[in-house]
């Protein structure tokens, strides 16, 4: 249905079931785009992160952590959030334990999906500082399982299947947030539009949008392209991890949203964590 392209962009996104709901209208041709071709570059958060950090992609999505680093070339859309609305990435083991045995310097080891991951901003911030190493997300619940970590940091799929591992969950992330700021949802990544696109910005913008609620509008279509993307799900699963990331709160941050973000960002650069919070401004 796309006219004939006059300028293409690089849209960069996570090979996961959620982002690749969000993107389905766009990638199978589903919107006419007015003279826009998108490019669809599927890489994991923390690579997408680290690209972004040098202006890579026009398009991106980022974890609100990481925006801390790029709010000066980039700017966030004011839709295709994923927000935990009382759950979140989750810290998984072999075994019961207490929180406080994960502290630096007792000795154990955590696996994260990546330094500039709002999950791991949000565990130093819940835990304080910890041991950890870096290991790809989709590795982390097997390798928990296989004793090489003493516990893991689940971010996307793994959220929901790693009973199936015989771990056991010793914090939900979401859950903490909520109760620590009074209900608001934890802010773990954004789509973000590079500032220098200027007056394409809004037409850009609103292309995404009618993406995400053209897969919302078209639900089963879109979550059968989505499972492709979901390592060991079944249907179900699928829309259920969908349900979770893709919402009305992906269209709109809503005030709450908003300042979720905000807060999240000023509570870590309060302990450390950031550099001086970013200006955060939502391109509707």
């Amino acid at each position: 249905m796309s006219k004939t392209a006059t300028k293409t962009l690089v849209l960069g996104h996570s090979p996961d079931p959620d982002d690749a709901f969000m993107h389905y209208a766009l990638a199978a041709d589903k919107l006419d785009t007015g003279g826009f071709r998108f490019i669809h570059k599927l890489e994991d958060i923390e690579t997408l992160n680290r690209r972004a950090r040098r202006g890579e992609y026009e398009i991106t999505a980022v974890s609100i952590h990481a925006y801390a680093y790029v709010s000066d070339r980039y700017a966030l859309l004011n839709h295709g959030a994923s927000m935990g609305e009382g759950y979140g990435p989750r810290i998984v083991a072999r075994e019961e334990l207490p929180l406080s045995a994960l502290a630096r310097g007792g000795g154990r080891r955590l696996a994260i999906p990546g330094e500039w991951t709002s999950a791991h901003l949000a565990a130093q911030m819940c835990l304080g500082p910890y041991d950890y190493e870096v290991v790809d997300f989709d590795r982390i619940p097997a390798a928990v399982a296989a004793g090489e970590y003493d516990a893991g940091l689940l971010i996307h799929e793994g959220q929901l299947t790693f009973q199936d591992l015989g771990l056991v969950l010793l914090i939900d992330l979401g859950e903490w947030w909520g109760r620590e700021t009074g209900g608001l949802p934890l802010p773990l990544g954004g789509n973000t539009i590079r500032r220098d696109l200027g007056e394409d910005i809004p037409r850009i913008s609103g292309l995404l949008r009618d993406s995400i609620r053209y897969g919302l509008d078209h639900r089963e279509e879109a979550v059968r392209y989505a499972l492709r993307f979901g390592r060991d799900l079944d249907l179900a699963q699928a829309d259920e991890f969908i349900a979770m990331y893709v919402n009305d709160r992906t269209l709109d941050y809503g005030d709450d949203g908003r300042e979720s973000v905000r807060l999240f960002l000023r509570r870590a650069h309060e302990l450390g964590l950031v550099p001086e919070p970013p200006q955060v401004d939502f391109v509707r």
